[in-house]
């Protein structure tokens, strides 16, 4: 069945197109365009509409454009609209309005993706589900995330973000949400509110988005928790460790590859297990099945989908490198966590990191941090003040890139304090010489640090079983 037919397109935007033309996706960018797609003409670094042509060219089936670009023929499979951004808009309302399923926004400072990601395990198996493929919750993503949803989706999962004021209700109201999720409040994006208490408001701004009867979900541990709670309808459900939240986590053990997580809600008892070591994963799970019941899934099924998963590559993910052809145990544990970096986040990697058991006697705990970015006028103390995280206790050595990590790199003890640099591409090919056989590493940093490529510079250490084994060097 066609995603959009050119009269449904129609009805929703209010476009005008010549000809009958029907597509099975929305792409934004002719790189990843499917044959078949709506190739939509956003104005971003580029305007999309000079990209147009070439869509077609590539298989697209029809493209939303506010004009009729150069080289493109008058009879083309066109959606001619006012504004392609508003354009995209409609489409997003039509699709969730046709669509008959529960839909769950999930927004937060931290945890947003792999809240979203733990959604779709859960849910698995028990209706037809949708989900964004990337973190698309911006004021384009949520959208293109919407108007690419099919009409059969019985249970949808929408991120919802924001950096500045106001973003987010417009798009909540946009995903009309049978539940709403906020994962935590931290100070993320600080550059743009004044304290804690103006984040912690916008991010409640998702209320805005609920339908009548409607569901809340919020992190009841947190300081502002008193706040969201009064910003929330009735009935809003609180999860975390304190005694008193609908959703209550008694205690997460970490192991080597799983975490086990206990808690109580109603008076029963929920047992669950997260298939990768992180207790604050077991915030985000314990979120998750909160979600799942709010929208009428089952419970156990949502329990034992939910060990299925795992987090996605540069957000947790643990890999084992052999640096021993003739050894497999010799090597070194990677966490991945490159992806991206707030206080929060960092803090809970470190907690990871320092929970984590060496494979061999003489291995060493070491963390490489990358810039935290978006943090205000504070950032230099935020930076800082990780090397009081009670974590660092078990670490070896830090390692720190950018001009801002620079900041804790000058207030670590000394016998914690490793190399720093401008950057991550000076320091990679120096990671050679910083880990050894035996140790854990953790990257961390903000996606625009680029410490994907320290993590590459470690995985090709075991390509080339070039890394030193302490106390052969």
């Amino acid at each position: 069945m066609a995603l959009w037919t050119a009269a449904e397109a129609v009805a929703a935007t209010g476009g005008k197109t010549s000809g009958e033309w029907q597509v099975s996706g929305v792409s934004i960018d002719t790189r990843t365009l499917t044959r078949g797609d709506l190739f939509v003409a956003l104005k971003d670094v580029r305007d999309g509409h000079d990209f147009v042509a070439q869509a077609l060219a590539n298989g697209a089936g029809a493209a939303l454009v506010s004009r009729i670009p150069e080289g493109v023929a008058k009879d083309a499979p066109l959606l001619l609209v006012d504004d392609v951004l508003e354009g995209l808009e409609a489409l997003g309302r039509a699709a969730r309005a046709r669509m008959k399923g529960k839909v769950i926004g999930v927004t937060g400072s931290v945890g947003k993706t792999s809240t979203k990601e733990m959604l779709r395990s859960c849910l698995s198996g028990q209706g037809v589900v949708y989900a964004a493929e990337k973190s698309y919750n911006n004021h384009w993503g949520v959208p293109l995330t919407l108007a690419r949803m099919p009409r059969e989706t019985e249970f949808a999962v929408i991120e919802i973000g924001m950096n500045h004021p106001g973003e987010i209700s417009p798009l909540a109201q946009m995903a009309d949400l049978d539940v709403a999720l906020i994962t935590i409040v931290a100070p993320a994006h600080l550059e743009a509110f004044d304290n804690i208490e103006g984040i912690a408001r916008e991010k409640a701004a998702i209320f805005d988005g609920l339908r009548t009867g409607g569901r809340a979900i919020i992190n009841g541990d947190l300081e502002v928790a008193t706040l969201l709670k009064e910003l929330a309808p009735e009935g809003v459900q609180s999860f975390g460790r304190a005694d008193g939240n609908d959703w209550h986590l008694l205690d997460a053990e970490q192991g080597p590859h799983a975490t086990v997580c206990r808690a109580r809600h109603e008076g029963e008892a929920v047992l669950f297990k997260i298939a990768t070591p992180g207790k604050h994963f077991s915030m985000n799970g314990l979120a998750a099945l909160a979600a799942c019941v709010a929208a009428g899934a089952d419970l156990g099924q949502s329990v034992v989908n939910l060990g299925q998963w795992q987090p996605p590559q540069g957000r947790g993910q643990r890999h084992f490198l052999s640096l021993d052809g003739s050894d497999e145990s010799v090597g070194i544990d990677l966490i991945d966590d490159a992806y991206n970096a707030n206080p929060a986040s960092v803090g809970a990697a470190l907690d990871v990191l320092s929970g984590t058991k060496t494979s061999q006697p003489q291995g060493r705990r070491i963390a490489v941090l990358g810039d935290m970015k978006e943090l205000g006028p504070t950032e230099a103390d935020l930076h800082a003040t990780l090397a009081q995280h009670p974590g660092l206790e078990s670490i070896a050595k830090i390692h720190c890139v950018g001009p801002l990590m620079k900041h804790l790199h000058a207030a670590l003890p000394s016998d914690k304090r490793g190399a720093w640099s401008e950057t991550a591409e000076a320091l990679a090919p120096e990671m050679r010489k910083l880990v050894h056989a035996g140790d854990v590493v953790m990257v961390k940093g903000s996606l625009s640090m680029k410490m994907a490529l320290i993590v590459d510079a470690i995985t090709k250490l075991s390509q080339s079983g070039q890394a030193k084994r302490k106390g052969h060097h």
